[in-house]
């Protein structure tokens, strides 16, 4: 699979087989060390920005990405996503380009499953979810197990999206 995006400390991201289909999101280390992110992984890393930079400052960057999200890559989404994170301190920056590049991806991926009902929604709910209802990392990565998909529309609809 090609590359999708690299970055400047030499890690990068791809599509690779999964469990499901051969849009599984890996991101490969400087250090070579490849492994798909989990939820728990960028969630953290959205929860630590959100302390930092405020809730509603990190979940519109996030909704901004999600709004240009469809069901391939754009390179102009890409670029946009890098620039998002340029706004932020540069000691943040890698890590914002990073988690809003895998969000892109995975909210692709999410598209892309076959017979999807829920799309990139889902994402977005986990992220709201974990944001503004001020749920765990856990808990938000594994609050939607069990449930069909009806009723993770009306949680998505219930929140506006």
């Amino acid at each position: 699979m090609p590359v999708i995006k690299r970055f400047p400390d030499g890690s990068f991201l791809e599509y690779d087989r999964g469990s499901f289909d051969d849009w599984c999101v890996y991101l490969t280390s400087p250090a070579g060390t490849r492994r798909p992110p989990r939820d728990t992984d960028y969630f953290q890393t959205i929860k630590d920005l959100a302390a930092k930079y405020g809730i509603d400052r990190v979940y519109s960057d996030y909704v901004s990405i999600y709004n240009v999200t469809g069901g391939q890559v754009e390179k102009k989404v890409l670029q946009q996503i890098t620039q998002i994170a340029g706004r932020y301190l540069p000691e943040d920056v890698l890590a914002v380009d990073i988690l809003f590049s895998i969000l892109y991806m995975a909210m692709i991926a999410e598209e892309r499953k076959a017979n999807t009902r829920l799309g990139r929604r889902i994402k977005r709910l986990g992220i709201h979810y974990l944001l503004y209802e001020d749920a765990t990392i856990s808990h938000a990565a594994n609050f939607m197990r069990g449930m069909n998909w009806r009723q993770i529309s009306a949680l998505c609809h219930e929140r506006g999206f």
